[in-house]
């Protein structure tokens, strides 16, 4: 039996080694000059390539089409990638919230135990080989087209060519448009874990927040929220609670627009209750009571944000500690656990670390990753309608998909 894989990305050349082991004679057909080009610069450079949590919460972090994914995640589990890498040579590590990096810090390390399985289990690697589409008869896949002309026969055809987002390794849709040929749906391909744009700056460019709760709120009702660290940018706010939230409502998100007002709503004293913050303004106005309320602040949040949280109050930055009011106070209070700034829109897709979006799974199989339409044509990884939170979620999606691909045969 021969396969052609497409796509030398996480869930390309996975598949390609689990089709090899099984004596199925692969080739793998990447477009860049090398293999794991969008790998490379997963998670900073570190990858992150798994969540080393049980399944129930696995589940809870998939944002889109959790339970398509059930049957290869119980099948491949984050368990068996860190099985699978450390028996390949490579010493992983697990870091807070149960993230697995390897111990070198290196992304190339897991490159190379890939492509070293690849060249023992002897597939043919094709690099710098564009495919034009895929070849149907009958309504069953059975060659690939390359932009020189020529037909590559198989018998399996995988399609693992990713989305569309950072499309400088590479990912730029070909594989939505070689399903779309075919007559399956896409799903609008839309921006996920990425920056949120912000009307408002007030000059915190750079300024990091750990331990901060940010929410989603919609026309006044709260949509997400989520507990963490993050940033503010140039343009808006980024860093690991951010760019979930992205992902939580970029299904609002359309042509460049939200369906609606939406704000992002920082708590900064997520650990204290609301009367608990009032006592501490008690205590810090009582012991500095003729301090100006700006050089009071700063005892309780960054500096920087000093000037953001006293505008939103509607107090003044002169005001002296024993001159404010209780409703004062109370407003103060508000606006440390509720900074509000207007969100405009979300980055750009191409700036997103995946794509949320692609081929419909309701058109595929979750048993094989075989289309429903076109026979021996199967879809797996990010290519399809599937993305997850940050934290390596989505990376063992692609492992997962691969893997339940190739037991297939």
């Amino acid at each position: 039996m021969k396969a052609i894989v497409i796509g030398g990305g996480a869930s390309g050349m996975m598949c390609a080694v689990l089709l090899a082991q099984k004596g199925v004679g692969v080739s793998l057909i990447e477009k860049n000059e090398k293999l794991g080009k969008k790998l490379f610069i997963t998670g900073k450079g570190r990858c992150n390539l798994t969540n080393n949590c049980d399944l129930q919460d696995f589940f809870a972090n998939i944002v889109t089409n959790s339970k398509f994914m059930t049957s290869a995640l119980y099948g491949f589990s984050p368990k068996d990638t860190i099985d699978f890498f450390e028996t390949n040579g490579v010493k992983l590590k697990t870091e807070r919230g149960n993230r697995v990096f390897p111990q070198s810090d290196k992304s190339s390390d897991i490159i190379k135990c890939l492509e070293r399985a690849l060249r023992a289990y002897g597939v043919k690697v094709m690099l710098n080989t564009r495919v034009d589409g895929i070849c149907v008869e009958d309504g069953s896949a059975y060659a690939v087209k390359t932009a020189d002309g020529e037909k590559i026969f198989a018998d399996k055809i995988v399609v693992a060519t990713g989305g569309i987002s950072y499309q400088a390794t590479g990912s730029t849709g070909d594989g939505y448009r070689w399903a779309k040929a075919l007559g399956h749906n896409i799903v609008e391909p839309r921006p996920a874990l990425v920056p949120i744009l912000l009307k408002e700056q007030c000059g915190l460019q750079g300024l990091s927040l750990k331990n901060v709760s940010a929410s989603v709120v919609r026309d006044g009702k709260t949509l997400f929220s989520q507990f963490g660290e993050m940033l503010f940018t140039h343009s808006g706010a980024s860093g690991p609670i951010i760019l979930s939230l992205s992902s939580l409502i970029n299904k609002h998100y359309s042509a460049g627009k939200f369906d609606a007002k939406y704000s992002l709503c920082i708590d900064l004293k997520p650990a204290l209750d609301n009367e608990t913050l009032q006592n501490r303004l008690i205590r810090e106005f009582s012991q500095r009571s003729n301090v100006e309320l700006k050089n009071i602040l700063p005892a309780l949040m960054p500096k920087s944000l000093v000037s953001a949280v006293i505008k939103q109050s509607g107090l003044s930055e002169r005001q002296v500690a024993n001159g404010i009011t209780k409703e004062q106070r109370e407003r103060l209070a508000f606006a440390i656990k509720n900074l509000t700034f207007s969100i405009v829109g979300l980055e750009n897709i191409n700036a997103g670390i995946i794509t949320s979006g692609g081929v419909d799974c309701k058109q595929v199989n979750p048993k094989d990753m075989m289309s429903k339409l076109i026979k021996n044509l199967y879809f797996i990884g990010e290519v399809l309608d599937i993305d997850a939170l940050t934290g390596g979620f989505n990376l063992q999606l692609a492992f997962s998909c691969a893997h339940q691909m190739s037991k297939s045969i």
